[in-house]
């Protein structure tokens, strides 16, 4: 089968592209994926009115346990084994072939593209918020923003991580310092309430659980980001020994701040009631510079509103250079523009991938970004399961003199640190609502789409080496593609299948309250359900019965397509 001959062929030549190599230490590189998963505690502030303060922090001390860390070790496995340009999307390539490497490149790129635009949102909002600016000057804030760090980027990885490393220090003692503020002030027990209402049926829990595990996974991701630039390192290992000290750095600057303020609110009056916790400025709203500004002085405020537009510009910085090599080593292997590919010579940075990621941001942020992030969690988290898959596999495959890092407790433990996070992922495609699984799932079926175009166009892997990775003159793709979308499209099928009966219930479950409470159902469903991105609730709902069985006919064409065209004239597969 060709995956199983892709290891000859995947490594990025590095020398060869043009690509420069830097010297950075294990403290810069630290920061550095500090910036790409955390770059403070800027989202929790939601979760707490919804999921209740011990619960959140419950959920904050366990999830980097069964989601965090074991991406964590995942990453620093296999960027110890193949330290490459590309990261992920490579270790995916070797384990599982062309088009599945294709997928988790695609899903990951476009997830941190779209990522990347709401960071600059965010610092155009807390500076808009803060002098009062114009709908104008706000945007005219962003697009600096981007450019600027556009140039810092473009100037190299080295660059990056030195400024990277000042705005991480400034986020870390500005976030500690609500600690031990907080600490100071300890007026209660942080845990108390634990959710967010009484618990009053078991299926309760299920809601709370959901709402905030859906956040929490969000701010434990990011820690294989930083292996798409392990091509343009001198020491590539530096990222392994970095990857495992930030996990706990994260884990403090999560939890610490979180139960300090929490506890201190405790006895501060009705207004510092746990539900006024939001993370959009208002009145009333409270967050983590309140607590400062409440006991220190309101010139914390202003201070914070800088930490937090500086926490911004931190993970902004660090995401162009992860982002743009992805779709450079996309192009490298022949499925993506070669374009992207072009390196500046004198500095040694893929420039024109390092634009496109500003030209993207500077498109998007002039939109609503409530548009585009319905499809980015979803495609996140897919191509982190095709990272556990490959993890699993490679460690068979890789001989262990090849590993400089391995997860500690053997296969077996390694199966299941993989094998537990895949299915917490299965579980967070139906939590995050409607919205949400309608535009992931269509996130998702772009890959094979531009696979598809982008192989017959440019080649593939079959451009470098046509021997080794052998097409089918009938459909241009590789031999066995066709058997791969099949697969594909019948695992959202699946998913499409549990979503369009589990999402009504999920969803539904306040509207029967209100009817318990003397409303009738239908006047409670018109009050909830009001035209959502993508039509009304009930739309979605019986649209998502329709996609399903779409896409199981998709997969039954490809099927029957793959029996007929790759198999040989003995009527045996060929993939």
């Amino acid at each position: 089968m060709a995956e199983d001959n892709v290891k000859s062929s995947i490594a990025v030549d590095t020398a060869e592209r043009g690509l420069k190599k830097h010297k950075m230490s294990t403290f810069t590189v630290v920061f550095m994926i500090f910036s790409l998963v955390a770059a403070g505690c800027y989202g929790i502030e939601d979760m707490i009115p919804d999921t209740g303060p011990g619960l959140t922090l419950v959920i904050l001390i366990v999830l980097p346990f069964i989601w965090g860390l074991p991406f964590g070790l995942v990453a620093s496995e296999l960027g110890s084994a193949r330290p490459q340009e590309g990261g992920y999307y490579k270790w995916v390539q070797e384990a599982l072939g062309e088009f599945w490497g294709f997928q988790a490149g695609w899903w990951r790129t476009v997830s941190i593209y779209i990522d990347n635009t709401l960071y600059v949102v965010l610092a155009g909002g807390y500076l808009a918020g803060m002098f009062n600016m114009t709908t104008e000057q706000e945007r005219a804030f962003k697009i600096a923003m981007i450019l600027v760090f556009m140039f810092i980027n473009i100037r190299g990885v080295r660059d990056v991580g030195s400024v990277t490393n000042v705005l991480s220090i400034f986020v870390i003692v500005a976030f500690a310092m609500v600690a031990v503020i907080g600490f100071m002030n300890w007026g209660g027990n942080p845990f108390e309430p634990f959710t967010a209402a009484p618990v009053e049926v078991p299926s309760d829990w299920f809601f709370y659980i959901g709402g905030g595990l859906s956040v929490g996974m969000w701010m434990y991701s990011g820690y294989e980001s930083m292996s798409t630039i392990a091509g343009e390192l001198e020491d590539p290992q530096v990222i392994s020994r970095a990857t495992i000290r930030s996990v706990p750095l994260i884990m403090a600057t999560y939890i610490l701040p979180t139960m300090a303020a929490l506890a201190a609110f405790k006895a501060a009056g009705e207004a510092f009631d746990f539900s006024n916790w939001a993370a959009e400025a208002g009145e009333g709203v409270i967050g983590y510079a309140t607590v400062a500004e409440h006991f220190v002085g309101p010139a914390f405020g202003v201070f914070f509103i800088i930490v937090a537009i500086v926490a911004q510009c931190s993970i902004f910085n660090t995401y162009i250079a992860s982002g743009s090599r992805g779709f450079f080593a996309l192009a490298d292997d022949g499925l993506a523009p070669p374009l992207l590919v072009k390196v500046d010579k004198k500095r040694g940075v893929p420039y024109i991938a390092v634009i496109s990621v500003a030209v993207v941001n500077i498109a998007l942020c002039m939109i609503p970004f409530k548009n585009l992030i319905v499809v980015d969690v979803f495609m996140l988290v897919s191509s982190y399961i095709l990272v556990y898959i490959s993890a699993m596999i490679l460690r068979k495959r890789i001989p262990p003199e090849e590993y400089k890092f391995k997860a500690p407790g053997g296969y077996g433990f390694l199966k299941l640190i993989c094998i537990m996070p895949i299915c917490v992922a299965f579980f967070s495609f139906f939590i995050n609502g409607t919205d949400y699984f309608i535009g992931g799932m269509v996130g998702i079926i772009t890959g094979p789409i531009l696979y598809a175009i982008w192989k017959n166009i440019y080649g593939g892997l079959a451009s470098k080496d046509p021997a080794l990775h052998p097409v089918n003159p009938r459909t241009r793709l590789a031999v066995g593609d066709l058997k791969r979308m099949s697969f594909l499209f019948f695992v959202l099928g699946i998913i499409g299948a549990v979503g369009s009966f589990f999402l009504p219930w999920y969803e539904s479950g306040w509207v029967t309250e209100l009817v318990d409470e003397g409303m009738t159902y239908a006047d409670a469903f018109a009050d909830n359900y009001d035209m959502t991105l993508f039509g009304t609730q009930e739309a979605m709902w019986f649209g998502i019965k329709v996609a399903t069985v779409a896409v199981l006919v998709l997969a039954a064409i490809f099927y029957f397509a793959w029996r007929k065209v790759d198999y040989t004239e003995k009527g045996k597969a060929v993939a």
